[in-house]
């Protein structure tokens, strides 16, 4: 496919691209598609910015003006990652409706998936992040899902797909390709409860925002196993981010979002990264724009120092086995003597007809093992056995 069909060529003098002086910067670094640069050998990048300007489907209007103001403070950032190893494509053309935005978005990143580019895109609504999973879904491939957001957006008025229930769309295609999901920052205020048991009886995870402010390192796991995540900022509390039509005086620090989409870049599963919900018109002093390019710069600067892993490598893990009376069952650890992280082993029940063991890895936590040597069985292995079995 020509991706120059799908994009508008950034627009460099709202970037101010022409008065960054230092050879260092960010948007002195990379490939960028204006009108006479066009996208080429697409293969020869590891990351690729999109930005979608949609928000036709969204409360939020104005949040589709979102990627060209966070263009204007991400050029101007110190370079990460490797010399040309990025592109900017541009924004993504808008069609009549926002399906059409939804499919465009999953046409060109089934073309990124097949040249192995990791595409970073800038809404835009969060609703987009629908588009992304029919990317997956056509490629036939069962994803993790990790939303980072103060609300679940499960429903919300009208029956077509919109960012206030984009998940309810996405989970009612579960037995297609969503594995897990895992909703991160939710304020209980904003929070349906009926939507919690929706989520608990499929066996999904909600973090709550002051569980996950606890202590981030917990949220890493959740990253690693992640291969799509969709972050709103209205997650962020309004004091640090107040371009949004509704924010809200509590949620995430510009710190703590910035520490959390460095374990998104870290994680060596996940091939998709979004950043949604922005919009201008409420942004005081550009603040919000200026977090959003800063969220971007620590997940790229993070995919520069990722590490490939495979847990069972008796040169490299330790592995350690805690027996649960409750539950008569073993659980296996490994642990990487190289970078600390955890993985514990989930069995899958025989099958009928069927002989030897058969078990699914996911990543865990140092808290994780320390509560099953206290007779306590991890949540996450719980929930996953579950779901699995």
């Amino acid at each position: 496919m020509n991706l120059n069909d799908y994009f508008d060529p950034v627009s460099l003098s709202k970037t101010n691209y022409n008065i960054i002086l230092p050879k260092k910067e960010f948007g002195r670094n990379i490939f960028v598609h204006t009108e006479n640069h066009k996208i080429n050998n697409i293969e020869n990048f590891e990351i690729a910015l999109i930005g979608v300007p949609e928000d036709r489907h969204s409360d939020n209007k104005g949040s589709g003006n979102a990627p060209d103001k966070l263009r204007l403070f991400l050029y101007k950032l110190y370079q990460t990652g490797k010399k040309n190893s990025i592109a900017d494509l541009g924004n993504l053309k808008k069609g009549p409706s926002a399906q059409d935005s939804y499919f465009g978005l999953r046409d060109v990143l089934v073309e990124l998936f097949s040249k192995n580019v990791i595409p970073v895109i800038i809404g835009g609504s969060q609703d987009i992040s629908y588009g992304a999973l029919l990317a997956y879904e056509k490629n036939q491939k069962t994803i993790n899902l990790v939303s980072i957001d103060s609300k679940i957006d499960i429903k919300a008025s009208g029956k077509s797909i919109n960012s206030g229930n984009y998940l309810q769309h996405i989970i009612s295609r579960k037995t297609k390709f969503l594995s897990n999901f895992t909703n991160i920052g939710n304020q209980i205020h904003y929070t349906d409860p009926t939507d919690i048991e929706l989520l608990k009886n499929l066996f999904y995870e909600t973090i709550r925002l002051g569980e996950a402010r606890a202590d981030l390192k917990n949220l890493e796991p959740v990253f690693r196993d992640a291969d799509l995540v969709s972050l709103d900022i209205s997650v962020v509390k309004q004091s640090d981010a107040p371009g949004h039509y509704h924010p809200s005086p509590n949620g995430f620090h510009g710190e703590e979002i910035c520490q959390i989409a460095r374990y998104a870049g870290l994680s060596d599963r996940l091939s998709a990264f979004i950043v949604s919900e922005i919009n201008p018109k409420y942004d005081n002093n550009n603040q919000t724009a200026h977090l959003g390019a800063q969220i971007i710069w620590y997940f790229i600067e993070a995919y520069s120092q990722r590490l490939i892993e495979k847990p069972g490598d008796p040169e490299t893990f330790t592995k350690y086995i805690v027996s649960l009376d409750s539950i008569e069952q073993e659980l296996i650890f490994y642990k990487s003597e190289h970078t600390d992280r955890w993985w514990i082993e989930v069995p899958y029940l025989k099958k009928p007809g069927k002989t030897g063991k058969a078990t699914s890895l996911i990543s865990c936590s140092y808290q994780d093992y320390l509560n099953a040597g206290k007779q306590e069985i991890p949540d996450r292995w719980w929930r996953a056995f579950q779901r699995i079995n």
